[in-house]
């Protein structure tokens, strides 16, 4: 079973600690961002998301949303958390980041 709760570090170095994992599904905690996010000034941020019930789907479908600290950015992430043959959690993740701009002319820029 795949359970979200604890810490989890990504391939480039990013980090997750979910803190509050409530019984319908719902969490929280905090991410930061690792070297390759190539800026110093981005603080470890809150993240807020939900996962299927693991009772049910013993790899559970994901999301969460991190409200980046001193910018004008969020982040929506959608995985699903895989248990390998010897027990190990990995979390498979697609994101996007959304960034404010001045005019709807500049929409086109604002997600990655």
């Amino acid at each position: 079973q795949c359970l979200l709760s604890g810490s989890w570090r990504s391939e480039t170095g990013s980090r997750m600690v979910v803190s509050v994992l409530g019984k319908d599904g719902s969490f929280s905690g905090s991410y930061r961002p690792g070297p390759a996010a190539g800026s110093s000034e981005i603080l470890t941020s809150p993240l807020e998301g939900s996962q299927q019930d693991a009772a049910l789907v013993p790899q559970p479908i994901f999301s969460f949303t991190v409200h980046w600290q001193l910018r004008a950015q969020t982040s929506m992430f959608l995985g699903q958390c895989y248990v390998g043959t010897k027990g190990e959690e990995t979390l498979h993740t697609l994101w996007l980041l959304r960034e404010a701009v001045e005019s709807p002319a500049e929409d086109w820029k604002a997600t990655r």
